[in-house]
């Protein structure tokens, strides 16, 4: 039972981390980095100053430009990495137009059913065979 809960859990971490952002989260460490070198320059920012300078302003491109695009959320990583479109191209041929009306536009045969068939005792209950119209 501990081994089921073990694969299910693992199997819904590797799913989540492949097709939503939340692998951007494994960016932390950057971000901490990040945070200490501005530390080091700037003794007074605050964390949230950190945050405010680098997400809630336009994207400057500073000195650390290339240093703040590694930071989390801040580029799209392309998370469907394991899980990809297929498209289908539409095949282009030559076929003539009365060949696709005819495929398209064909007159409906009507099929016809005896109502003969269906026996009186299914006619008298609710619970009745299906019929065609």
């Amino acid at each position: 039972m501990v081994l089921h809960r073990i694969i299910a859990i693992s199997c819904l971490i590797v799913y989540l981390f492949t097709t939503t952002e939340l692998h951007q989260l494994l960016k932390l460490p950057v971000l901490l980095h990040h945070y200490q070198e501005h530390k080091q320059i700037d003794s007074d920012i605050t964390f949230w100053q950190f945050m405010s300078m680098h997400y809630s302003q336009p994207d400057d491109h500073d000195a650390d430009h290339d240093q703040d695009m590694k930071l989390p959320f801040k580029t799209d990583d392309g998370c469907m990495s394991f899980i990809t479109a297929i498209y289908v191209a539409p095949v282009v041929a030559s076929i003539p137009e009365e060949t696709i009306k005819a495929i398209y536009f064909s007159e409906k045969k009507e099929h016809f059913h005896k109502q003969e068939c269906l026996q009186s005792s299914f006619l008298a209950s609710i619970w009745q065979p299906p019929r065609s119209c």
